[in-house]
């Protein structure tokens, strides 16, 4: 008989070590998530990681947030009632590095690009038609994020659903 070449103390060592490197590698695969932006109205909030966003910090091209702005359809929902006070947020990381962000509702940019991670519109009513009809049932409501040069670089999705 021959003694073992690697005694059970050290092949449980390398048991572990093996599942701790198996385990990074997997990690190390997966997306970092984006920062969340954040819908509350009343008491309802809804968050989301972003719909569309710039590989490796460059920006989106003017097709690819149209696509994105297109498909919003996926987005969160949340109910609104007119006058209800609409706030809007994202997380510091948003704005970070002279980035700044922008409210757009069914394409229409509704703000200005900010530096501010929280916007509040009390009494709001965002589903004001001027007189042109009936109000439709839902709009959609995105967050684009805007790069030092203004360029977009990721852009998350919600849909307002009107509230009888």
């Amino acid at each position: 008989m021959t003694a073992p070449l690697i005694s059970g103390k050290g092949r449980r060592i390398g048991a572990a070590l093996g599942a701790v490197s198996a385990g990074l590698l997997v990690l190390s695969a997966c997306d970092k998530p984006t920062p969340l932006a954040t819908v509350t109205v009343g008491s309802s909030t809804v968050s989301t990681e972003a719909a569309c966003s710039a590989d490796g910090g460059k920006e989106l091209s003017q097709e690819k947030v149209a696509d994105c702005l297109a498909s919003i359809k996926a987005g969160k929902t949340i109910d609104y009632a007119r006058g209800d006070t609409l706030r809007l947020g994202v997380e510091p990381e948003v704005v970070e590095d002279g980035k700044t962000w922008q409210a757009v509702l069914d394409g229409q940019p509704i703000t200005e690009p900010s530096s501010n991670t929280y916007r509040s519109f009390p009494g709001a009513d965002v589903f004001a038609t001027g007189g042109q009809g009936e109000a439709p049932a839902s709009k959609k409501l995105a967050f684009i994020q805007l790069g030092e040069d203004k360029k977009p670089l990721a852009v998350w999705s919600f849909t307002l659903k009107l509230k009888n």
